[in-house]
């Protein structure tokens, strides 16, 4: 935590980010009740205090690698804890941003959380990202969900853009990954929780990032599919890690698969230890330290990893040595 009594982080106000000459011109509200407009972006992450300097740098290189920044609208997601503050601040860093806040109800999940391999997977916010097509306007019928914890340097506009082939989901798919390690023996060893994967052919794939079709995900009701999961692990034990693998079970095998730069992930390290990590081959869009290891936290401590140092340049962080309280 930063400062006394649970006090934010302070931060350096982003440049302005202008829109490029060949940029439509396109404004958005969230009192707009018109239909879609396919030249708006719509990007959705979550806020808090602990990860609050990790959401600001995602911001800050969504912005600065945009051709049209002015069209991209944020929709953060917030416990109504410190809410207001945090709007504050995002306000203060990026006077010129388009966002709305909304609140999460935690007791939308208070009794669905089973504990997890690490504590931070236990965070109610954690499970936000189930229920954004309930969060978010009805105008809102597509969306980019990203985590806190990843930078973009490409623009963002080209993962808006893929085709999700009438798919609720695209994300890049990892399928050389044992899918079988994200259950446990009593998951496998049930042929009514099992066969829910036969006859499909189940890849891994980070929810850290995503493009969801809001509107085929509320026709499907995919927020209750995913909430039974969350039941039957609260009684059957059948998983590890936290609000992933429902999501596996859910859509695994049926995700419209993006390019592999999209999510340059598992730079954190592992769950446990948060060791370095190298980059995987191939071109990069997109860094995401999912993982124990968080960038901000290995460059206060002085023991940065290599690839922390690509993160850096979007910490807008004022350090207090620098910065006096006045």
């Amino acid at each position: 935590m930063y400062g006394s009594q649970g006090e934010l982080p302070r931060f350096r106000e982003a440049p302005a980010f202008r829109n490029g000459r060949e940029c439509p011109k396109a404004t958005w509200s969230a009192l707009d009740r018109r239909s879609h407009n396919p030249s708006i972006i719509h990007i959705s992450m979550t806020l808090d205090s602990t990860y609050l300097r990790g959401s600001v740098a995602g911001v800050f290189s969504v912005l600065q690698h945009a051709t049209c920044p002015e069209n991209i609208v944020f929709h953060f997601i917030s416990t109504q804890r410190q809410r207001l503050e945090l709007s504050r601040t995002i306000t203060a860093t990026f006077p010129y941003l388009n966002f709305e806040i909304y609140r999460f109800d935690t007791n939308l999940v208070k009794g669905k959380i089973s504990y997890s391999i690490r504590q931070a997977l236990d965070q109610p916010l954690n499970y936000a990202r189930i229920y954004l097509a309930d969060l978010l306007p009805l105008t809102v019928s597509r969306i980019i969900y990203f985590d806190s914890d990843l930078i973009v340097v490409d623009d963002v506009a080209k993962l808006w853009s893929i085709n999700l082939r009438g798919r609720v989901l695209g994300a890049p798919e990892y399928c050389h990954a044992n899918f079988t390690n994200y259950f446990t023996s009593k998951f496998w060893s049930n042929p009514v929780f099992s066969g829910t994967v036969k006859g499909r052919r189940p890849c891994y794939f980070n929810t850290g990032v995503m493009v969801i079709d809001l509107r085929k995900w509320r026709e499907g009701r995919y927020t209750e599919k995913l909430e039974y999961w969350m039941r039957v692990q609260k009684k059957y034990r059948i998983y590890e890690l936290g609000s992933l693998p429902p999501f596996l079970l859910v859509f695994a095998g049926d995700v419209e698969g993006v390019e592999h730069r999209w999510n340059q992930h598992g730079l954190g390290g592992d769950n446990l230890e948060g060791l370095c990590r190298n980059l995987h081959p191939g071109p990069v869009s997109l860094l995401h330290w999912s993982g124990k290891g968080k960038p901000w936290l290995r460059i206060d401590s002085k023991k940065p990893c290599p690839l922390d140092s690509l993160w850096a340049p979007y910490d807008l962080f004022r350090h207090k040595s620098l910065f006096s309280d006045s």
